[in-house]
């Protein structure tokens, strides 16, 4: 793993399942349900509630069953991509690799997320708060990941939606494939549970890997429109990650399809 000082970025996702365990003892204790009728009930109660608009099982009762990081040089380029507790993909340890990494060895790197504001990050701390891991620089530094409108977590959904002024309809999804990258490629976050069901956690993974790569590119156009990276200086950081990921295809499997997906966006005349 490259060195912590060369390193100014982590660009991370989360993949998540419902924490049946969980659910069944705060939402219906004493009912004999097994996982699926637990879960289903519950999406059920969820979408009548919503009127109809939406079956996601809250933050408070998911659980991490993978988590990737790209590794960002100073210069935007990509040093690594990593896949916490691979193969074994383990709540508990990566959990606890996820803090050491931002508390410890990449302490002065910011992460960046889409919509980890809302999501990753708070699943993150309550996975802290599960199993007694110490996170005191990103709780106790006001200027830390939790404070919204500084510089050491960049949410890129919280920053092009004006904070939450618009809503970013089509998400991710939309924003890289504008971008001419792949975005969804037949998986999405509503397969995850299945997939963990048949212990496909390569799948997983590779999906999670999908959503960083996403990420990435999407956080490096906002560069672009921040002024501190050129239109020019973004397509030569863009060539040098397609050549990067074409040189280790064999290492991250997860890049041949991604790259298989890749096309060439608009550009500026």
């Amino acid at each position: 793993m490259v060195s912590g000082e060369s390193i100014k970025y982590l660009v991370f996702d989360i993949e998540s399942i419902p924490d049946a365990e969980l659910i069944r003892q705060v939402k219906y204790p004493g009912m004999e349900l097994d996982d699926s009728d637990a879960i289903v009930r519950f999406q059920e109660e969820i979408l009548t509630n919503s009127n109809g608009s939406s079956y996601f099982i809250p933050v408070t009762f998911q659980l991490p069953v993978s988590i990737c990081m790209a590794l960002v040089r100073h210069d935007y380029s990509i040093a690594e991509i990593i896949s916490l507790d691979e193969p074994e993909f383990r709540t508990v340890e990566m959990t606890g690799l996820f803090w050491d990494l931002v508390e410890k060895k990449y302490k002065d790197a910011s992460l960046v997320t889409f919509n980890g504001r809302g999501f990753d990050v708070p699943l993150m701390e309550l996975m802290a708060f599960r199993y007694g891991y110490a996170a005191s620089r990103h709780f106790k530094d006001k200027f830390a990941g939790r404070y919204r409108f500084g510089t050491k977590h960049i949410d890129v959904h919280d920053w092009l939606s004006n904070y939450n002024a618009v809503r970013m309809q089509g998400g991710l999804n939309l924003l890289a494939k504008v971008l001419g990258k792949p975005g969804k490629m037949g998986t999405s976050g509503d397969d995850v549970y299945d997939l963990y069901r048949e212990s496909n956690f390569e799948r997983i993974n590779q999906y999670c890997i999908h959503d960083v790569l996403d990420t990435y590119f999407v956080f490096l156009r906002t560069r672009v429109l921040m002024g501190d990276v050129s239109y020019e200086q973004e397509k030569s950081i863009i060539n040098g990650a397609r050549v990067w990921m074409e040189e280790n295809v064999e290492q991250i499997p997860a890049f041949i399809e991604y790259l298989d997906n890749w096309n060439e966006p608009d550009t500026v005349s």
